[in-house]
């Protein structure tokens, strides 16, 4: 048994300082092979510092060998040397087989100092040297997907996924299944996330899918996949919002609702949660229930717009109007402009017989609404009460134009 071997005998059997002691001792070898083995060793173990010695040995030796400077330029990395990585990988010719490698960990390099452009030329220059070279197909596909330049990462990762084989288990069906998502084709994305699935069922695979399957309106596929992605890790907090969808799209409300309170115990200060809790919650015929969810989601985030709109809406439908007038006040002092909010405010103040403090939010909502028919009604009866009677006839025949079989409203101006 060798001095090498002695070592990794050692340390698997937990007697890491008698093989650490064994490896340095095999350091010292002539034999370079033997050498190259025990740097990859302390590597492994996490003694960085000691490799990066001996390989810097094995480089004096060895100047012109792409591999040694490539591994190089790894430690460097690790020990965050970017820049001295990028002088060594810089100077590996394109002659050399490591070039292709150097290539890519360049433009990994580059992304990370956000030089995206100077990436993808380190790219592009290695695929126009070895244009057959499935490595540097991958890499920009997963490039540009990482940029999130979807379409043009397309042709690239779906080269790649005929030579998959070569890839050594890289997940290249997901990668293609995640562009294909982005770009909307989500019936394609449905076909590679299912051979994706059978290589790989990661947590973020399993959202993809079960996202992608919620986009193209297959909820049985979509309730599988996060249930799926639910029970392999309760934390990965995104799938619940699209969970409940999935369930009130199927009309399963309760079960719905289920899976939002799961939700809220893994991640209480979503307050979109709430929000959707809430709507379902009126779904179900409990509005007392539906206004707790959504008071709580603007208690959580006092801009949840759609949950200020949903919350006032529903004020506005029980004549609420003290409380309608309170929440759009409370709005307004954290800075929330919303013409809905002006609409429901102007409402709640001409409840109030309060007409000149409702006449400016109706002319602030106004241009929101100008093509509203339910607004245009609210308003012109509102110029009536306030006195104008020219501009509320003005409002009455847009209404008519916009529903001219408003009998009713033809009779008034008739009548006017």
């Amino acid at each position: 048994m060798t001095l090498i071997e002695e070592a990794i005998q050692a340390i698997e059997a937990g007697q890491t300082e008698d093989g650490l002691k064994k490896l340095e001792r095999a350091s010292h070898t002539d034999d370079h092979e033997e050498k190259f083995t025990v740097v990859e060793l302390f590597y492994e173990l996490g003694h960085t510092k000691r490799a990066q010695a001996l390989l810097d040995e094995l480089l004096v030796l060895y100047p012109d060998e792409g591999s040694l400077s490539v591994f190089s330029a790894e430690m460097m990395i690790d020990d965050e040397r970017e820049d001295e990585a990028i002088e060594l990988l810089l100077d590996i010719p394109s002659s050399d087989e490591a070039f292709l490698q150097a290539q890519i960990l360049l433009a990994d390099l580059y992304q990370m100092q956000s030089l995206d452009e100077v990436a993808e030329q380190k790219l592009l220059a290695a695929s126009e040297h070895a244009p057959d070279e499935v490595i540097i197909t991958y890499g920009l596909g997963e490039f540009y997907l990482d940029r999130g330049d979807y379409s043009k990462s397309i042709p690239y990762l779906k080269k790649a996924v005929y030579q998959k084989d070569e890839l050594k288990g890289v997940p290249v069906d997901l990668k293609l299944a995640e562009a294909y998502s982005a770009t909307g084709e989500f019936e394609e994305a449905l076909q590679y996330y299912q051979k994706g699935m059978e290589d790989s069922m990661t947590p973020d695979a399993l959202f993809g899918f079960g996202f992608t399957a919620y986009q193209a309106g297959d909820m049985t596929v979509a309730i599988e996949q996060l249930e799926a992605l639910k029970s392999l890790d309760s934390d990965y907090t995104s799938l619940y919002p699209y969970l409940a969808k999935a369930y009130e799209t199927d009309n399963r409300l309760q079960e719905a609702l289920e899976v939002l309170k799961d939700g809220m115990s893994a991640d209480e200060f979503n307050d979109q949660l709430h929000l959707l809790a809430g709507k379902i919650s009126f779904k179900q015929q409990d509005p007392e229930q539906g206004e707790t969810h959504l008071r709580q989601a603007l208690a959580l985030n006092p801009s949840n717009m759609e949950a200020l709109q949903t919350l006032a809406a529903y004020l506005r439908h029980e004549e609420q109007i003290d409380e309608l007038l309170e929440l759009c006040t409370h709005a307004r002092s954290y800075g929330e402009a919303d013409a809905m909010l002006d609409w429901y405010e102007a409402f709640a103040l001409r409840s109030l017989d309060e007409y000149e403090k409702a006449y400016p939010l109706y002319e602030e909502a106004l241009a929101a609404f100008a093509e509203d028919a339910d607004f245009l009604e609210e308003y012109a009866h509102f110029l009536m009460e306030y006195g104008q009677r020219e501009k509320a006839v003005e409002f009455f025949r847009k209404l008519v134009q916009l529903k001219p079989d408003r009998m009713d409203i033809i009779e008034l101006l008739e009548e006017f």
